[in-house]
């Protein structure tokens, strides 16, 4: 990447968000398990998501990983936006939105981490690949 800094800060900003979450979801905190249960994923759904975004986390933390952790990323995170539009509402237990709009900023930061490292992400980065 041209700018190592802002790499390193688009990296830094959804590891934080996915990694800082996991002890709400790991430790069943009432917020989790309100989400899930309304999802029809309690707890398998809260736990399935917490080891996808552990290793989305940790991931991102490390150059070689981040396009891999960037696309576990940016996907879990869509599926968390799709449940906050569509099933739960953008506002969870009087939260004013704080989760809502963590998983957009998380979102948004590792599209953009997943497109800077789309020809690192095994399988699919070859096609990236510009040739010629």
């Amino acid at each position: 990447m041209k700018y190592p800094v802002l790499d390193w800060i688009l990296r830094l900003i959804p590891a934080l968000i996915l990694l800082q979450t996991l002890f709400f979801k790991f430790t069943a905190a009432p917020e989790s398990v309100y989400i899930f249960s309304t999802l029809g994923a309690e707890p398998v759904g809260r736990i399935g998501s917490g080891i996808v975004e552990l290793i989305a986390g940790i991931c991102l933390l490390f150059r070689p990983s981040a396009g891999v952790g960037a696309l576990l990323a940016a996907g879990t995170m869509a599926g968390a936006i799709l449940s906050h539009l569509t099933i739960l509402g953008i506002e969870i237990m009087g939260d004013g939105g704080q989760l809502f709009f963590m998983a957009l900023i998380a979102f948004v930061c590792s599209a953009v981490v997943a497109w800077q490292y789309r020809t690192t992400i095994p399988v699919i980065g070859r096609y990236f690949v510009v040739t010629g």
